[in-house]
């Protein structure tokens, strides 16, 4: 949705570039699916601008996470490790393969999984057994990996979350569908743990349309990943052979067309957003409403900007009375554990999810309100 007279969206695309241009030249070329340039140059650019290994693009964030979680070996049955307080995508990659959310709490800085919750309900609910895989002890479920989310696109603690993992021998993959120009100490967001996962919906800080991008710190891992999203098909002059169970998730060219245009204006969006984000900071200073801003150790994009409210009966009013107005405005998701398809989840204590789930309200973020 786009911004009108009398009506401000949540979070606009910004064309203001070659996006007409790029598209053109791929319908002229008619290479329009996934056999096209602009497929693995996007994948470039992103392999370069994150710092990653490899780079494999998909057709949505959902896709990148379903195949990361297969390529870490998470299977039907399986657990694993996330938090309440999430968009659903994150779980319905799990559900898509069978495999359980564990629901831990956030911690209530940059709202990502919390690594003291995550450390606590390992040690009381998990062992390794003899062959060093890690179990709940209660059913014998292997627990394969964690996968926190970052937020907003404010990064996850994820040194003391990889700490965690090493212990417990879990893989770390990272929701990053949020994060695009987010770091953590440095590093970009999806390229420290062994996967990570972009979104390039409409609404994220550049668009594709629909896509999304896995990430893969190895490049072994990489290779496996654009083999196995690519139905698995062996290369042959003309022969059709699949040497293993595979997803048709490559994204089409006319959407990595798209992509590679909007990488061009990524500095200038990320610069214009950053500049939103301190205008809201300053607006809110002194009053009751605490303004959502970058953990120290970070440096966030600032996807959504978000006000915590004093309690709910102020987060509903400001809600009714935003939208009423013209000005689009969110409360966060629902926590997991409250949709019906993930009720019996596992899961341990949630205070600071519930806390922030009663008080947060996502505001304007589109890169052209600074």
């Amino acid at each position: 949705m786009y911004a009108t007279d009398d009506f401000i969206p949540l979070h606009a695309p910004t064309f203001a570039g070659n996006e007409k241009a790029y598209l053109t030249q791929t319908i002229d070329s008619t290479f329009v699916s996934s056999v096209g340039k602009f497929v693995e140059e996007f994948e470039q650019k992103i392999q370069a601008y994150t710092g990653i290994g490899r780079a494999v693009a998909t057709v949505n964030g959902t896709a990148a996470l379903h195949a990361a979680l297969h390529l870490a070996g998470v299977r039907a049955g399986d657990l694993v490790i996330t938090q309440a307080l999430t968009f659903v995508a994150t779980c319905n990659a799990l559900y898509h393969m069978g495999a359980k959310p564990v629901f831990l709490d956030i911690e209530p800085n940059a709202f990502g999984l919390c690594p003291e919750a995550t450390a606590a309900w390992l040690v009381d609910h998990a062992e390794l057994d003899d062959s060093g895989q890690c179990r709940h002890k209660a059913s014998g479920a292997a627990i394969k990996a964690v996968m926190p989310m970052h937020t907003f696109g404010h990064p996850a603690k994820l040194d003391e979350l990889l700490a965690i993992c090493e212990q417990w021998n879990l893989c770390l993959i990272e929701d990053a569908a949020e994060s695009l120009g987010s770091y953590y100490k440095g590093q970009h967001t999806g390229t420290l743990g062994r996967y990570g996962a972009l979104s390039f919906n409409g609404n994220k800080v550049i668009t594709t349309g629909g896509g999304g991008m896995l990430l893969c710190r190895d490049q072994e891992d990489g290779a496996r990943a654009k083999h196995v999203t690519t139905t698995a098909k062996v290369p042959h002059p003309y022969e059709f052979y699949h040497d293993e169970p595979g997803f048709n998730y490559r994204m089409p060219n006319l959407n990595a067309a798209l992509g590679c245009a909007q990488m061009e204006l990524l500095e200038e969006m990320l610069a214009s957003k950053r500049k939103l984000a301190a205008r809201y900071d300053a607006f809110f200073q002194g009053s009751e409403f605490r303004f959502v801003k970058e953990p120290d150790y970070a440096h966030s994009n600032y996807w959504l900007n978000a006000v915590l409210c004093p309690d709910i009966e102020s987060r509903n009013a400001l809600l009714e009375t935003s939208n009423a107005k013209g000005v689009m405005t969110r409360p966060v998701w629902q926590l997991m554990h409250r949709l019906p398809m993930f009720a019996n989840a596992l899961r341990g204590a949630l205070t600071h999810s519930e806390w922030a789930e009663a008080r947060l309200v996502n505001l304007p973020s589109s890169p052209t309100e600074a």
